[in-house]
């Protein structure tokens, strides 16, 4: 039975490939919130995966499956690739900047999955963690110019290689409870901000406001992690 589970949730795992197809496909069709969409369920699979992963034991298990290069491939393709794509298929940054910036994004982000001290001793990440799906939903959110997207792929590409602490909310047991209340916050209102603009336009502002509040937390979190470090 535990080898059934065990093998169950590697195939959750892979699931996110799939989605990371659709996206692709969304991508290509130029609808970026159902590539929003299809990205979400796949960092839905990567949040929780890993807890399910540790519950089954999945390595005394299933010992012939790594799932952690499982997880590494495919969070390359949803978070790194597939966003990289994005931004050059729908010109985000100023024309004849796009190869360039791709270029800047797949490379620096294969220093972040090859780095074995991308994660510290209490789980936050060191470095910028390669959420490069996060980005461009910032883009599209907050309707950034193309100059301004450059120059923010190249800030994030340059804070890869510095010490910068920026927390995993499902492992950092620091302030939990209120990060993860802040990270649904975070994700009800970009729901609203994505799929409901139809809305009365006050309450998209205030939605607007609740979302750029979660973001100043998050904001604090990597301040007061990277001061003790």
């Amino acid at each position: 039975m535990k080898v059934f589970l065990s093998y169950g949730v590697h195939l959750f795992t892979v699931s996110g490939v799939f989605f990371s197809f659709l996206a692709l496909i969304a991508s290509i069709e130029r609808n970026l919130p159902l590539v929003f969409f299809y990205l979400a369920i796949a960092l839905f699979i990567d949040g929780v995966d890993g807890s399910l992963a540790r519950r089954v034991n999945v390595k005394k298990y299933t010992p012939n499956i790594n799932g952690e290069n499982l997880d590494n491939i495919i969070d390359y393709l949803n978070y790194v690739f597939l966003p990289a794509f994005v931004i050059y298929w729908l010109e985000l940054v100023p024309e004849g900047m796009a190869l360039i910036s791709v270029a800047s994004i797949l490379i620096v982000s294969c220093y972040t999955f090859a780095n074995s001290n991308i994660k510290t001793s209490d789980f936050y990440f060191s470095g910028f963690p390669a959420l490069w799906n996060v980005v461009i939903l910032y883009f599209y959110i907050l309707d950034t110019d193309p100059f301004t997207n450059l120059l923010v792929i190249f800030a994030l590409s340059f804070l890869t290689f510095i010490p910068f602490k920026y927390s995993h909310p499902f492992r950092v047991k620091e302030f939990r409870k209120s990060t993860l209340s802040v990270l649904m916050i975070w994700m009800i209102t970009t729901v609203l901000l994505l799929y409901f603009d139809h809305l009365d336009e006050a309450l998209l502002k205030i939605s607007f406001l609740i979302w750029s509040l979660t973001n100043v937390y998050f904001i604090f979190l990597t301040i007061l992690r990277s001061l003790k470090s």
